[in-house]
């Protein structure tokens, strides 16, 4: 299943993807379905399912079928204003730097290090909240503060549980899904004040989703193709296999002595193809459009403007 957070107006709902991608609108058919949870306030966004738990995953499975049987009501998804699906994280987003193979190589190379320079442990840093935008979104240049906006798609974890201290062998436990991020990133500010922090948390420059695929969907997160092109070109083209640390080995360190929350999101890193390592280096420009894809999850789609 296929989770999404839309807007109708003023409210935000909650969604269902189906295979024609087409949308059931889960908020809407809630209270007028049949399921445990009928009494319950109907969720109007993906984190409201996280708390919910697996009873709320059953009555969505209900309504899903009732759905493909005519009985639930069925939007277009061209015709909605498709949120993150979690429009506002209480924390920052968690994300892993430096995590593939060729990324670092070419990472390396552009920063005049040796090629084989590879890090001895995973190395974390976050985005601000206030970074966080939906599908089909429009992203600052950020012209006045940045000479080098640049893309990368990455898988996101979406933590299903509270955990501290996690096993890597338990860790998978703890998912409740998988999203796509695009981690834009202001380079030369990442250089610059000597951490990634800034560079990585100017306004808009995280967009997720379109949807949270439940990790029930996904037989190997460590085995999913992703790809990123700006206005057609493809860019990035790799799979999650290429990680040094994999999606349990992540969860597994991060969680070491710090509580993971229901709701926090993780972003994995990202391959190689990145603008700065090009020949010359290539920013993002305004008009430009980025589309990020991962398989068994969706497409992410991005403007940048002036």
């Amino acid at each position: 299943m296929k989770l999404l957070t839309f807007a109708q107006g003023d409210e935000t709902r909650l969604g269902g993807m189906l295979d024609d991608g087409r949308v059931v609108d889960f908020t809407q058919a809630w209270s007028s379905s049949d399921h445990s949870l009928k009494a319950t306030p109907a969720p109007t966004e993906v984190f409201d399912v996280i708390c919910l738990g697996e009873p709320a995953l059953e009555a969505l499975r209900t309504l899903m079928k009732l759905a493909e049987k005519g009985g639930a009501p069925i939007l277009e998804a061209a015709g909605l204003s498709i949120l993150a699906p979690i429009p506002n994280p209480s924390k920052n987003i968690f994300c892993v730097g430096r995590n593939y193979r060729a990324h670092i190589v070419e990472g390396n190379l552009a920063r005049g290090r040796p090629a084989d320079d590879f890090p001895k442990a995973l190395e974390f840093f976050t985005k601000a909240p206030t970074t966080v935008v939906g599908h089909q979104a429009a992203v600052s240049r950020h012209a006045a503060h940045t000479r080098m906006l640049d893309y990368e798609v990455e898988l996101g974890i979406v933590i299903g549980k509270a955990g501290r201290d996690i096993p890597p062998e338990a860790a998978l436990d703890y998912v409740f899904g998988y999203t796509v991020v695009n981690d834009i990133t202001a380079r030369d500010l990442q250089a610059l004040h000597g951490q990634w922090f800034k560079g990585k948390s100017l306004d808009g420059t995280c967009p997720i989703g379109p949807v949270v695929t439940l990790k029930s969907a996904i037989e190997n997160p460590n085995a999913l193709d992703l790809e990123l092109d700006v206005n057609g070109e493809l860019r990035q083209s790799a799979n999650t296999s290429d990680m040094l640390f994999d999606v349990a080995n992540i969860i597994s360190q991060l969680s070491a002595g710090m509580t993971l929350e229901p709701g926090d999101i993780i972003a994995t890193g990202t391959p190689s193809g990145v603008g700065f390592a090009m020949e010359p280096p290539r920013s993002l420009e305004p008009g430009d459009v980025i589309k990020a894809r991962i398989k068994f999850i969706g497409e992410l789609e991005t403007t940048i403007f002036k």
